[in-house]
């Protein structure tokens, strides 16, 4: 199994981010994913969850109306968009395989002016 995140980088304060999870090694049409995130000194918390079908998703308070979780089956990615990002979002962002022990590397996300 293979997790690979990218679209992570350095954006101001507002600006918007997507993130890309390439998933390989399973089927992945039938596993619930998840984003998540952890900064320095702080616990990894849960940004997003979509089903295997893409049609549920679900987001933590301090996420909803910022960001937008979604994937493609055929090409086996799940996708989050973040939009109105915010210093405090800073952190490394991970996928994650729901019900599974299987987590991508990360990819860091600065927000800063």
């Amino acid at each position: 199994v293979q997790l690979v995140e990218s679209g992570g980088g350095l954006v101001q304060p507002g600006g918007s981010l997507r993130l890309s999870c390439a998933a390989s090694g399973f089927t992945f049409s039938r596993y619930a994913m998840s984003w998540h995130r952890q900064a320095p000194g702080k616990e990894r918390e849960l940004v997003a969850v979509i089903t295997s079908d893409g049609r549920g998703t679900n987001y933590p308070d301090s996420m909803k109306g910022r960001s937008t979780i979604s994937r493609d089956n055929a090409k086996n990615t799940v996708y989050l968009q973040m939009n109105g990002l915010k210093p405090e979002d800073t952190a490394v962002y991970s996928c994650h395989v729901i019900t599974t022990q299987y987590w991508g590397q990360g990819t860091q996300v600065t927000v800063s002016s």
